[in-house]
């Protein structure tokens, strides 16, 4: 009978992980989806304002008509007619002639008649000629001076930016006529002494050679 001895067997430690460690070995390994971030949208470009006016500047004179789909503000003077859709006439400004606009605030001076919906005479206008309006307001100390109407439509006859046809060119100039020389006014001869007119010639007598 045989015997054997067995030595103690002793069970295998196994070492603690932390949970930090335990979190990296168990990461997925595949990479990460890159985050999407949307781009911000480009500026941009400041378009002008519809609002902004056309300034007439205190230094400027203007002489003849002024039309715009737009506002006008004037600061200096004018001589014509002006058609806009709003129109602002400063303290110091000076227009001599007719407007036509959706809305007129007048604090300098017109001379001239106004056609528009909306009219405000400001207490430094001076105004000469008549009015024709849809809507009008006075502030003490305006002056005006014509006849003053109300009118459904006022812009009803107002003038149009349409432009008139030109006149067609003139004809050009005819052509010069060439001078003629002493040679080319000479009277052909058919026979010597006669002169050919018409069916019958004429006697002519010449010297003798």
């Amino acid at each position: 009978m045989f015997t054997m001895n067995c030595g103690t067997i002793r069970p295998r430690e196994i070492p603690l992980i932390s949970s930090r460690q335990a979190a990296m070995f168990f990461k997925s390994k595949e990479p990460a989806e890159a985050a999407i971030v949307p781009q911000a949208a480009a500026p941009k470009r400041g378009t002008r304002n519809a609002g902004v006016p056309s300034i007439i500047s205190a230094e400027l004179i203007v002489r003849g008509t002024l039309v715009s789909a737009g506002d006008i503000q004037i600061d200096g003077k004018v001589d014509g007619d002006v058609r806009a859709n709003s129109l602002v006439i400063g303290d110091k400004a000076i227009l001599v002639g007719d407007v036509y606009a959706e809305e007129a605030v007048v604090r300098g001076r017109v001379e001239g008649s106004i056609k528009a919906r909306k009219v405000q005479l400001c207490a430094t206008c001076h105004v000469e000629g008549n009015i024709l309006h849809e809507a009008l307001s006075v502030e003490i100390g305006a002056f005006f001076e014509g006849n003053c109407r109300h009118s459904d439509n006022p812009l009803a006859d107002a003038p149009t930016a349409e432009r008139k046809p030109t006149a067609a060119p003139p004809p050009p100039p005819p052509p010069p006529v060439a001078a003629h020389t002493a040679a080319d006014r000479r009277i052909p001869l058919t026979t010597p002494g006669q002169i050919k007119t018409g069916a019958d010639p004429v006697q002519l007598s010449l010297p003798p050679r």
